[in-house]
């Protein structure tokens, strides 16, 4: 089990939040650690906002707490009540995230109100408050996880995948069961993708010469999720209309075949473009797979003319097939294209150290 850059600093922020508690001597740090562990995000930017959130929802849990015990007590009915109010305003200015910190806040100055009432609640408040800064100091301080090196990984990985499934299911050699098991995983995969595009995008660049590249790089990132999207797609249509298509000629099988088999090769060779392991002189025949595209349509209408009632089906599904394959390959032409025009573009910055 790999432990992740968050539990560390998790840790770490847990750590500062109960040092700094022992050296500003408040009397609760425990508060202090609880506050840290709401607070430590996984991207810089997330940090910053948090912090403004945490700020506006701890000062309303800290400002309903000190009204209620001075206008009703600290009874645990008052107290259950006063959480109440606390939610309700965080869900109407929109800061869902905060509840949790503001019932802590709340409860944390309700709990034992005194004669010195004001100043305990200004200093569980501070002690808070505190656990929300030490995490966020570790934030800045710790590097974030590589976002681009987990996107590119995961993309590369599923694209493996797919690509390896699709070239046994054009043979007839994948097993059913297996197939569809892995079929609902890269799913899961997939929609992953959309989580780790998201971190990359939120990693903030300190430089303005790097803020042009790395806004064509994540038009290219976009483009290879949707690639590896239409590679899935183009998995699950031969997965589920395989029968339909060992029902046409030969001919058309063995075409389908080696069109397949060259726009899977063509996508490893633009995955691997993109991180400076193809040489950029070397290019790729995208015309052999747009010929081999009208020869596949050219077949499967020629077939269909002489098709007799009993086959509309299995050429409808067949249809269903090449439409994926069409598809499929418009995002890998796509994707070369955007990759050839960064690299021309941004040369200093097309050579993408991505290490295993």
């Amino acid at each position: 089990m790999k432990l992740g850059a968050r539990i560390f600093k998790t840790g770490i922020a847990i750590i500062l939040s109960l040092f700094l508690s022992e050296i500003f001597q408040f009397p609760s740090p425990v508060f202090a650690a609880i506050a840290a562990i709401f607070a430590v995000q996984p991207t810089i930017y997330r940090s910053f906002i948090t912090i403004i959130e945490q700020i506006q929802g701890n000062v309303i849990g800290a400002i309903i707490a000190v009204l209620f015990v001075v206008l009703f007590g600290n009874d645990i009915v008052i107290i259950g009540l006063a959480a109440i109010i606390v939610i309700t305003i965080n869900l109407k200015l929109k800061l869902e995230n905060t509840i949790s910190l503001s019932l802590v806040t709340l409860i944390a100055i309700m709990e034992t109100p005194g004669d010195e009432f004001i100043q305990f609640a200004i200093i569980r408040f501070s002690t808070i408050m505190l656990g929300v800064f030490a995490a966020f100091v570790v934030n800045l301080v710790f590097l974030p996880p590589k976002y681009e090196k987990k996107l590119y990984f995961k993309v590369s990985d599923i694209t493996e995948e797919t690509t390896k499934w699709i070239r046994l299911t054009i043979r007839h050699a994948s097993e059913h069961r297996l197939l569809k098991n892995d079929i609902e995983k890269m799913k899961e995969a997939v929609r992953s993708l959309d989580n780790l595009y998201v971190m990359y995008k939120e990693e903030r660049n300190y430089f303005k010469k790097t803020t042009l590249a790395k806004s064509r790089k994540l038009v290219i990132y976009r483009q290879m999720i949707s690639t590896v999207k239409r590679s899935l797609e183009m998995l699950r249509r031969l997965h589920r209309f395989e029968n339909d298509l060992q029902e046409m000629p030969d001919e058309f099988q063995h075409a389908v075949q080696q069109q397949l088999d060259c726009l899977i090769h063509y996508h490893e060779h633009v995955m691997l473009k993109f991180i400076g392991k193809v040489r950029p002189n070397v290019t790729f025949e995208e015309g052999e797979i747009i010929l081999n595209s009208k020869e596949l349509l050219n077949l499967f209408f020629s077939h269909q003319k002489e098709a007799k009632v009993e086959d509309e089906m299995i050429l409808s599904h067949t249809m269903q097939i090449l439409s994926a394959i069409i598809n499929y390959d418009e995002q890998v032409v796509h994707l070369d294209k955007l990759i050839t025009s960064f690299q021309t573009y941004h040369k200093k910055t097309s050579e993408i150290t991505i290490e295993e």
